[in-house]
């Protein structure tokens, strides 16, 4: 190991988002900041964000229905959204180049939709004389009093710091090289940390009609879920379906309440197809078709009352119902049992996937021993913490980005 021993103003671990944005912001106050990076470039994660395209904010203008999307979190957050909130985010990046575009559900995005571009931005405010960056840089050990943080040994020697800021970002996306060491370092500097569980993650389920229809997705569902056959709540919006089971906007947002759910016992869920149509509304447009088409085959006609793309894999939970006659043949009870299927499509939840699948995974270090102000920790003095690493509940659609520019612009300009 390199026993030389460089001294900084501020120290900032990790090279994601909130690390990027607080180094920036610490470099403007004309401090010396070193960033350790141990991944080969910086910005792993947040170049697959979004799915490559990088959802940088929300859009939504009302402070309080923003902060309601953090849950409990909320109440901690006013003070630091104050000094830093998503006009602030859309400001910073259009002064450098990059102007933002509001899609669906208001979530924006460069208007490149490239992740690389905002990577490129935040890389470009590091550039100045007062950043040094390390990459491929491990950090092996914090050394702290129990009051302060005294300096850190990495795999390529020892450094000392005025200031040291925690950006290493929570377990989700381990391809990208995700580990729980910030989390351990919390607990060794004597943190409570909420342990992580992976909280925007696609669902498991074990029906065969579900795998079928990999790829599809449809735009407007409301599904419900039930423990042990009692509802447990209802959300609508988009569904993907996948070889694995749910994904989409729409399960993402639902997958901690899931997995609350899961922990108590059998999970189930209905997919309701058509949820601004009652039962006796649905009935009347099938009637409709059908009374247009009776010498018609029914697995002809099947298509043209089901969500597009779904007819085969609906036919699959309907073995009592004979597709090859005519639509003139079906009952008026095979016609209730289609109706009531459309409007209650069975799901069994077995698991929800892995860190490997997460968006984000939950966790981190206890509000209460934060000053939520200036993110400095309550127990070290000299530890600022930023981002994934606060244990915040950070639902998609822009708001766990918007968190680590957030939190990173705060532990910059104080640290």
């Amino acid at each position: 190991m390199d026993n030389s021993q460089e001294q900084f103003d501020v120290i900032v671990i990790g090279g994601g988002a909130s690390g990027m944005m607080a180094a920036a912001v610490a470099s403007k106050e004309k401090k010396t900041v070193l960033v350790i990076e141990k991944n080969y470039m910086l910005g792993a994660k947040l170049r697959i964000t979004g799915g490559g395209r990088c959802n940088i904010t929300n859009d939504e203008d009302d402070i309080r229905v923003f902060m309601k999307y953090y849950g409990k979190a909320e109440p901690f957050l006013y003070s630091a959204f104050s000094e830093f909130d998503k006009n602030d985010t859309f400001k910073y990046f259009e002064e450098r180049g990059l102007p933002l575009v509001v899609q669906a559900r208001k979530r924006a995005f460069p208007h490149t939709e490239r992740a690389e571009d905002v990577c490129q931005v935040m890389e470009k405010d590091l550039n100045n004389a007062y950043v040094k960056i390390k990459l491929n840089t491990r950090v092996e050990k914090i050394l702290h009093d129990g009051k302060k943080i005294t300096g850190i040994l990495t795999n390529k020697g020892s450094f000392t710091a005025g200031s040291y800021i925690l950006a290493t970002g929570g377990l989700s996306h381990p391809e990208t090289g995700a580990t729980r060491d910030g989390f351990d370092f919390m607990k060794d500097l004597g943190h409570t940390v909420k342990e992580p569980t992976p909280s925007i993650v696609p669902l498991e389920v074990a029906d065969r009609w579900v795998h079928t229809l990999a790829g599809v997705s449809l735009s407007f569902m409301k599904i419900t879920f039930f423990l042990e056959e009692k509802k447990a709540f209802s959300k609508t919006g988009k569904v993907l379906f996948t070889h694995f089971g749910l994904s989409g906007p729409l399960i993402l947002n639902s997958a901690s309440k899931v997995s609350d759910l899961l922990q108590n016992g059998k999970v189930t869920a209905n997919i309701d197809a058509y949820p601004d149509t009652n039962h006796g509304a649905l009935e009347t447009q099938i009637i409709k078709v059908f009374d247009a088409n009776k010498n018609k085959i029914l697995r002809t006609v099947f298509k043209e009352i089901v969500p597009e793309g779904t007819a085969k894999a609906i036919e699959m939970i309907l073995p009592e119902i004979d597709f090859e006659t005519k639509v003139h043949s079906v009952t008026k009870e095979q016609r209730k049992i289609i109706v009531h299927l459309l409007k209650k499509l069975p799901v069994h939840i077995t698991n929800l996937m892995g860190y490997d699948r997460a968006v984000v995974a939950d966790g981190g270090v206890e509000l209460t021993e934060m000053d939520m102000k200036t993110m400095r920790s309550k127990i070290i003095n000299n530890l600022f913490i930023t981002g994934d690493l606060l244990n915040i509940n950070r639902p998609s659609g822009g708001y766990g980005l918007q968190l680590c520019w957030t939190t990173g612009y705060i532990a910059g300009k104080n640290a």
